[in-house]
């Protein structure tokens, strides 16, 4: 359906997440095989993008997620899903690209206006003008919605995460007496 060069047998998925720009923070999953390889998933601090800036963010943790796989020489995987529409699915290209991994297959998952549990179509990177749809009852859209909630799942639990550290970390240091090294014991001995 998608005329992809071989098999997907290993997709890893990315999506962003942040509230007004806070503790922006990205996740990416992965499913081998139509299983799910929790011991696979990375979650990325997005740091070189200041704001609410999705394309920037998807880039940086595309970018950063393949230049560690390359460094250490690990396997790329066959297909890439992108939780986004035209903008987030060219800065992925564009990370890839600057690796020189334009062989890899990039899939962008468009959702419909206002309803954020569906997916309207998907964009095949290079040929983004002919969008695929497919049928509601198809088994592909079925893969692709578990990974593309899955990711969404991870990646906001991630950022909740954060905002609450974070939430915490202020309160603490609002105490009086409560310096750099004790709030560090606190957290580490509580763990939130």
């Amino acid at each position: 359906t998608l005329e992809l060069p071989r098999f997907p047998a290993r997709i890893e998925s990315f999506d962003v997440s942040n509230i007004q720009g806070a503790e922006n923070v990205a996740g990416m999953v992965v499913c081998e095989n139509g299983k799910m390889n929790r011991s696979e998933y990375r979650k990325f601090r997005i740091r070189g993008v200041e704001g609410s800036n999705d394309v920037a963010s998807m880039r940086e943790a595309v970018f950063r997620r393949y230049r560690r796989v390359l460094d250490e020489g690990k396997p790329l995987p066959d297909l890439v899903l992108i939780d986004g529409g035209k903008g987030q699915l060219n800065a992925a290209a564009d990370a890839m690209r600057e690796l020189d991994l334009e062989a890899v297959a990039l899939v962008g998952i468009v959702k419909p206006p206002f309803r954020h549990n569906e997916v309207s179509h998907l964009l095949v990177k290079g040929r983004e003008d002919e969008p695929v749809y497919l049928d509601s009852h198809s088994l592909i859209l079925r893969l692709l919605q578990m990974i593309r909630d899955e990711t969404h799942r991870y990646a906001v639990t991630y950022h909740r995460k954060r905002r609450e550290l974070r939430d915490f970390t202020s309160e603490l240091t609002a105490i009086p007496g409560v310096g750099a090294k004790r709030k560090t014991r606190l957290l580490r001995h509580f763990g939130s």
